[in-house]
């Protein structure tokens, strides 16, 4: 029977590790990003993501956070440039929120928090799939997007209004169409570094790039983040929020800009 992890007092990250040890490993995921240390490096390229709307599948609220996935038999929705080299496809993405608009992003910057965090998983295309992958060192890439409040964001909306139907842990139903790209910053300028899964198994096969320019998010729509559960249909509401990991020790790696 697989660990029952989540974000309370009795499973939270804090406890991850009597499970998973390699919490404690030395490329562990989300870490605070210093703008100050992160040295410019001018042999990162620029990041390209080419998405394909028609391989958007399905939303699902899997009792952590809730994910949007892709079909990823063929190279229509990819990554590639940035810190990587090869293709990178995209598998799926999710979000990590907090309770309130104070906290909720899992990276920081200088110490600071966003409200939220997107989360677009790719995984490399030299192996054969996604499994197999998640087990290398650079098996996954993962773009990581702040979100800060704003105005309301038309592409975000589409969305939440599939919300409804995947309220409680295990529903899901049929997404298709959507864009990721929508949900770009206009500039991808970015940080890297080499990290891990934020939730277990906590795999160390990521390379984290974090975009340096938030897109925006009304308090309406947050309130719509919140209103999802952790808890599955028929068990008493638990709220999901918070489902977030605090940033982690860097132990000696480096954090690069593509930016001066």
């Amino acid at each position: 029977m697989a660990h029952a992890w989540g974000y309370a007092a009795d499973n939270g990250p804090d406890k991850w590790s009597a499970s998973f040890p390699i919490a404690d490993g030395p490329r562990q995921s989300p870490v605070d990003i210093d703008p100050g240390q992160a040295a410019f490096d001018g042999s990162l390229q620029p990041l390209s993501l080419k998405y394909d709307p028609n391989t958007c599948l399905d939303i699902l609220n899997n009792g952590h956070s809730f994910q949007v996935t892709f079909l990823d038999d063929q190279d229509s929705s990819v990554l590639s440039g940035g810190p990587v080299s090869g293709v990178y496809r995209l598998k799926q993405f999710h979000f990590h929120w907090g309770a309130s608009d104070d906290r909720g992003s899992e990276h920081t910057v200088a110490g600071n928090k966003y409200p939220a965090e997107l989360h677009l998983v790719h995984w490399n295309t030299k192996y054969a799939d996604f499994g197999e992958a998640a087990g290398k060192a650079d098996g996954l890439a993962v773009v990581g997007v702040f979100l800060q409040i704003g105005n309301e964001n038309a592409s975000l909306q589409k969305v939440l209004d599939a919300f409804n139907a995947i309220k409680t842990k295990g529903k899901q139903t049929t997404f298709k169409g959507f864009d990721p790209a929508s949900l770009l910053p206009a500039r991808l300028d970015y940080w890297t570094y080499e990290g891990s899964l934020t939730t277990p198994p906590l795999l160390e096969s990521v390379t984290w790039i974090v975009c340096k320019d938030p897109i925006g998010v009304s308090p309406a729509q947050m309130a719509k983040f919140r209103s999802l559960l952790f808890s599955a249909e028929g068990e008493p509401e638990c709220r999901m929020v918070d489902n977030y990991r605090p940033p982690q020790p860097l132990k000696g790696r480096r954090v690069r800009a593509c930016f001066k």
